[in-house]
């Protein structure tokens, strides 16, 4: 009966154990010769066959390979459990199955040697894997119930080793280990080579954007969080100084990538998780672009050896250490870090591309836009239409070449948009390089004017694109909208002085002296709201842009500072702040009729012309009858606000 129950142990039951699918092994009830006794201590040592026949059944079932019995059937994987990370499991499972095989092998031996050893014999060898099999039982059943997959079951591994039963403690360290090969191997080739092998979508980076918050930002996207009327969106974009949402992607090759939190191993903090990210995104990035053949592989300054060899040893330590295993992560980072800096600051002239930026979108070439507005005043001041966009850029050409901006290199790259009602579905061809393409194909309203669907896109050269993305050349779309609409109305409004000038000779009215007084007072809040945005914004963050990329050797600093500054920009020249906003768009707008309504004719203003006047100085005082309380009290607030701090 011994040898009945070491094979019956070794998962090969027969007529005095007898194996059922539901209760186990189990002693037969109709032999006369067992005591009570024994039969309960036969029926202790079942429940260990019982566990080992399971643990064998579960990875014949995931590998296909294993010490398997015969008179098991193999059942197709039925349970929807695959991936690479489940294989290692099950690797790790057989490993520390090892020892008890090799017990039952010295029983054998031990009894062939003395026939008079007892059960209780068998019950002592084997009593050290009466706490391990359950334990590691729970493990096993936790994967099949919750269908754990990929990197979940390292948390589920490493969950459960972390309890006060030594034995348990190992068998799971040892099983751990083996998975944490998998995660190396992964990691090895992600941050060396920009590969995601990851058929089965178990590692923490996937491809594709992160739909992590998509459904509680859109819930708090327009609520008002009491914050002098912030939005819960807008105070977003304030604190967001990454924008790393709103970067869809590196380029319009490249696909963007993300981490998958809900696979991230909790012992695995975030912040090394988005270190991992970015090597390999850099990685990826530069394998996927880098045409020139002797600088390949350049990125990691040719240490991707000794960085393997650094992951391997990693791999070979029984147990993970969060201390090595982010120092090394530090270190490629680092390495990744510096070399994209060189390559950006020093050899594609970074610098002087934010310089370009600066000139064209945040209008640092004054002149060239001033005799701009003046060429496409009459192209722009109308819908646009399909050749609208030719039409202008043709006149920003021209204004470049009076200005002596010959550039040959550098107007290529850029080029004015105009978007018109039906333009959409006309374009065939994709966005230029640069561009921000569509984000939905629904109809839109049609502008009111071209200037309100003027847009400047730019050509980003490789590798400046992972600095200047779509979405980032957009955020300067707004603010170029912006403030070319503030300087066209600075324009205007000495436009009409000069017209004011020329007619001086002439016998003035009280209608005029309420004309050239309300100039006076626009001309001031523009002049002010101009000199504030130039100087005491763009000047002073975008020479604090400067001094700290000039300070660090680090891409991600540069591209910290960046969204630092492009946010202070959104925050500081009042764009995400909506009421603010609208009001200063409002004042534009009232500038922008009087001066028209100035210039439509050198006479005295009749009847009807007084009755505008003295609805336009209403409206800018805030007290026109129809006008919200609301938007009245902003807009005298903004007014104040301006001129008395000499904005």
């Amino acid at each position: 009966m011994i040898h009945e129950l070491l094979l019956a142990l070794s998962g090969y039951p027969g007529t005095i154990f007898t194996w059922n699918k539901r209760t186990g092994l189990q002693v037969s009830q109709d032999l006369p010769f067992l005591h009570p006794s024994e039969t309960s201590v036969l029926n202790r040592l079942s429940k260990l066959g019982s566990d080992y026949i399971r643990f064998t059944e579960f990875i014949e079932q995931h590998t296909g390979h294993v010490h398997q019995q015969e008179h098991h059937t193999n059942q197709p994987n039925q349970t929807g459990l695959y991936g690479i990370y489940l294989r290692a499991f099950c690797t790790g499972l057989d490993s520390i199955l090892q020892p008890y095989r090799q017990a039952l092998l010295d029983l054998e031996r031990e009894f062939l040697g003395d026939p008079h050893l007892t059960i209780s014999h068998v019950n002592y060898k084997l009593d050290q894997f009466q706490l391990l099999f359950p334990s590691v039982m729970v493990v096993v059943e936790s994967i099949k119930l919750q269908k754990i997959h990929g990197c979940q079951i390292l948390e589920m591994v490493y969950k459960h080793s972390c309890g006060g039963l030594p034995p348990v403690r190992m068998a799971l360290e040892k099983i751990l280990a083996v998975c944490h090969g998998v995660m190396y191997k992964q990691l090895a080739a992600w941050m060396l080579h920009g590969l995601l092998l990851d058929q089965s979508e178990e590692f923490f980076v996937k491809q594709g954007p992160s739909a992590g918050g998509a459904a509680a930002n859109q819930e708090e996207e327009e609520e008002d969080l009491g914050l002098g009327g912030l939005s819960g969106k807008q105070l977003r974009e304030l604190q967001d100084l990454r924008l790393i949402e709103e970067e869809n992607m590196l380029a319009p090759s490249l696909q963007q990538f993300s981490l998958r939190a809900e696979m991230l191993p909790s012992y695995v903090p975030i912040r090394v998780a988005e270190k991992i990210l970015f090597v390999g995104e850099s990685v990826q990035m530069f394998e996927n672009h880098n045409h020139n053949p002797s600088r390949a592989g350049s990125i990691l300054k040719h240490q991707e050896d000794l960085f393997a060899t650094e992951l391997h040893r990693l791999k070979q330590q029984p147990l993970f250490s969060l201390v090595d295993f982010e120092n090394l992560i530090d270190r490629i980072r680092s390495t990744v870090a510096e070399h994209l800096w060189t390559l950006m600051v020093e050899e594609s002239d970074l610098l002087e591309q934010l310089k370009i930026i600066k000139d064209f979108y945040l209008l640092g070439r004054g002149e060239l836009y001033q005799v701009f507005i003046d060429l496409a005043q009459h192209m722009l001041k109308a819908p646009p239409t399909a050749v609208t966009e030719h039409d202008v850029n043709v006149a920003f050409q021209q204004a470049a070449h009076k200005v002596l901006l010959d550039d040959d290199s550098l107007l290529p790259l850029l080029h004015l948009t105009v978007d018109y009602q039906g333009k959409d579905s006309k374009e065939v061809t994709g966005p230029r390089d640069g561009a921000t393409p569509p984000q939905d194909a629904s109809p839109r309203e049609a502008p009111p004017t071209g200037w309100a669907a003027l847009g400047l896109t730019y050509k980003v050269q490789w590798p400046l694109h992972i600095l200047f993305t779509p979405a980032i050349l957009e955020k300067y779309n707004v603010v170029f909208r912006y403030l070319l609409s503030v300087r066209r109305v600075q324009s205007q409004l000495q436009h009409c002085w000069a017209l004011q000038m020329q007619r001086k000779h002439l016998k003035s009215s009280q209608t005029d002296a309420v004309k050239w007084r309300l100039r006076n007072h626009m001309a001031f809040l523009i002049d002010n709201l101009q000199y504030y945005l130039q100087v005491d914004v763009l000047e002073s963050q975008f020479s604090q842009l400067l001094q700290q990329i000039n300070s660090t050797r680090d891409f991600e600093s540069i591209r910290l500072a960046h969204d630092h500054f492009l946010s202070n920009l959104l925050a500081q020249s009042f764009i995400l702040l909506k009421p603010v906003f609208h009001c200063l768009n409002e004042i534009l707008e009232l500038c922008q009729t009087f001066c028209s309504l100035v210039s439509q004719s050198v006479a005295p203003l009749d009847e009807r012309g007084a009755a505008q006047l003295d609805l336009l100085v209403k409206s800018v005082r805030g007290g026109t009858r129809d006008s919200d309380a609301v938007k009245c009290s902003l807009k005298v607030l903004a007014f104040r606000f301006i001129s008395d701090n000499g904005l």
